[in-house]
């Protein structure tokens, strides 16, 4: 009777274990079949006119170095899931006694002991261990808010240079039929006997190296289309042109303003949430110098006189020599790491908020003289040398002055404009705003 109460005992504790590690085998194992989500099942590829709000979302979806921040949350949430769970239970089944010689040649005098033992954490451990899992996640989502500001910023800075590009090679285009229209001019004179022939020479050559140039611009705006598309991971740019204005331009906020909005910069924030992190890791090591204990219980069955018995123990490790000294040292020096690199990053980024704001402001102080005063005379001025040179007033030198003052001065304000989105790009980048966001925008 009693070994039938022993050994039904036991098949009734490896009935609970089996059933414990089915259970959490299914619950918390691997997903050999997760698979990272195809990106032609995200968004199709562009092939007509694009929009900067278009590339954008682009960018957002097809990413590669977006799509891996993405993974890494998705792991510190399994990590976090692992942390919380409770130790595993232990079988031990042993078997003494037996097999020897003499009396304890046999199975007569064995001893079978099964018991269970069970890792006790002390010191709220596996709490600690927990939140240091969540906060490795937080640090992860800033990580990756980050990261997706950087590739809007990208893309914004990437679509501008094409837009710019494509205005190159117009106001390109523009020097060309100007330059037939002088030579026509020119050619007209020469005809006439009313100028030398060097004179229609000289046009010859300024419309060949006009066409250089506009050859040059264009070549220039392929390679921007190209470093567009690889924004949302396209080794070639499928899209027919850009859309969008440049002159769509206003003044920058104030520097105070600018300061104040500094502050909600996930830069910084990320920062915020390391130090909150390595003052977790900090409390868990601390925990750590306090020992866990192993408590044992099970059954002891003795042959030799058909009786069993309860078996209890504890298991408490003695902290002689390690005390967790050299982790709780290291902790306590990461901690101090962290705010010494919150503090360089502060510095770092207010400096560079400046640049910004300098560049911004320059750029459009620039770009409205140009506009609203420099050009428009110039425009003026080539148009009465024209004339004049075609009734004898001016010479042709004054004609190819004018021409290249105009052109200059388009392609100046051009680049003007260029910088003033660049420059507000980076600005709204370092504050954490998204380009352009409920303001005035590029299209």
């Amino acid at each position: 009777m009693e070994k039938a109460k022993f050994f039904g005992a036991l098949l009734l504790i490896l009935a609970l274990f089996l059933a414990k590690w089915i259970k959490v085998a299914e619950a918390g194992g691997p997903r050999e079949n997760e698979k990272v989500p195809s990106q032609d099942a995200v968004f199709k590829e562009p092939t007509g006119a694009l929009t900067l709000k278009r590339a954008l979302s682009l960018a957002l979806l097809g990413n590669p170095e977006l799509s891996t921040f993405a993974w890494e949350i998705r792991a510190q949430e399994a990590r976090a899931l692992q942390a919380r769970l409770l130790p595993n239970p232990e079988l031990d089944v042993t078997v003494d006694n037996f097999a020897g010689g003499g009396d304890y040649s046999g199975f007569t005098s064995a001893e079978t002991t099964i018991q269970l033992s069970q890792l006790i954490e002390l010191a709220g451990k596996r709490l600690k261990r927990y939140r240091l899992a969540l906060m490795d996640k937080q640090v992860s989502s800033l990580d990756y808010e980050i990261k997706r500001l950087d590739v809007l910023s990208q893309t914004a800075k990437a679509f501008v240079e094409t837009l710019a590009a494509q205005e190159r090679v117009r106001q390109l285009e523009r020097l060309v039929e100007l330059s037939e229209r002088v030579k026509a001019v020119i050619a007209d004179r020469v005809r006439a006997g009313k100028a030398p022939p060097v004179e229609e020479t000289r046009a010859e050559i300024l419309l060949a190296d006009s066409r250089v140039k506009l050859e040059k611009a264009k070549r220039s705006l392929e390679t921007a289309r190209r470093q567009l598309a690889s924004m949302w991971g396209s080794r070639e740019a499928r899209f027919s042109k850009v859309l969008g204005t440049l002159d769509s331009i206003q003044a920058p906020p104030s520097l105070e303003e600018l300061n104040r909005l500094l502050k909600e910069s996930p830069d910084i924030k990320r920062w915020l949430v390391e130090i909150e992190r390595r003052k977790a890791a900090l409390d868990l090591e601390l925990a750590r110098r306090i020992p866990n204990i192993t408590v044992s219980g099970g059954i002891r069955y003795l042959n030799e006189v058909d009786e069993s018995a309860v078996v209890v123990g504890i298991t408490v490790p003695l902290p002689v020599f390690n005390r967790n000294q050299g982790g709780m040292l290291e902790a306590r020096r990461r901690l101090s790491q962290a705010n010494m690199r919150r503090q360089a990053v502060e510095v770092n980024i207010s400096a560079a908020l400046e640049a910004a704001y300098r560049r911004t402001l320059s750029a459009y102080e620039e770009s409205v003289t140009l506009r609203d005063d420099i050009i428009p005379g110039a425009r003026r001025a080539f148009e009465v040398v024209l004339e004049g040179y075609r009734q004898g007033k001016f010479n042709f030198l004054n004609v190819l002055d004018t021409q290249k003052t105009l052109f200059e001065l388009r392609l100046r304000y051009l680049e003007a404009l260029a910088r003033y989105h660049q420059a507000r790009t980076d600005l709204e980048r370092l504050i954490g705003a998204y380009p352009y966001k409920d303001k005035q925008e590029v299209k």
